[in-house]
């Protein structure tokens, strides 16, 4: 009987330490994107393929953006140097231009370098048609992406998390009361 005890309680206290050990992000999802091909600030070529196996944080943004997107990009500035100060390794960030014909790559990097963007971990893209990225927000990212008038693109401020496999997991504000904490555990709980 003593036995037959002793291994029930070895059984349970095996499975709770296996569950208390198990970490989830608090409301993810799995979003699985599909493949593109851009063009980065540095005018090279990059898509999926080459962010396979890495964490990457990503947002929509414009560079003649007249509100949102200085702010977005201000605060993603910020959460790159947090992931740097926290010692995080292999984290990418990955800028949607949602103006791709006004954002060429040449534009893409002097707007960047007034934020102070390290370029060693942080791609800036354009390359692709105003519909593709009208189309490939929405179907992958569930945002909204509009070009309403020269200019004007109406698209939303968030931040995106993205697991080593191409999945979205999760969605962030980007302009105001960034949950940074929260951005920074979840990236170390997909580590």
């Amino acid at each position: 009987m003593r036995a037959r005890f002793l291994f029930i309680f070895l059984v349970i206290s095996v499975l709770l330490m296996a569950a208390c050990g198990k970490k989830d992000i608090k409301d993810s999802v799995t979003w699985p994107l599909k493949d593109f091909t851009a063009t980065t600030q540095d005018n090279k070529p990059l898509g999926l393929k080459d962010l396979k196996g890495k964490i990457w944080i990503s947002d929509f943004m414009f560079t003649s953006c007249p509100d949102i997107c200085p702010p977005m990009t201000s605060n993603m500035t910020k959460l790159q140097k947090m992931v740097k100060d926290e010692g995080l390794k292999d984290i990418e960030f990955v800028s949607f231009s949602v103006d791709p014909t006004v954002d060429t790559p040449e534009v893409l990097k002097r707007y960047a370098a007034q934020f102070g963007v390290d370029f060693n971990n942080w791609t800036f893209l354009t390359g692709y048609s105003q519909d593709f990225i009208e189309e490939y927000g929405p179907k992958n990212f569930k945002t909204i992406i509009k070009k309403v008038s020269e200019g004007n693109v109406m698209h939303q401020p968030y931040f995106y998390l993205v697991d080593r496999d191409g999945n979205i997991k999760k969605t962030y504000k980007g302009n105001e009361e960034v949950p940074f904490d929260e951005i920074i555990g979840d990236i170390k709980t997909l580590q």
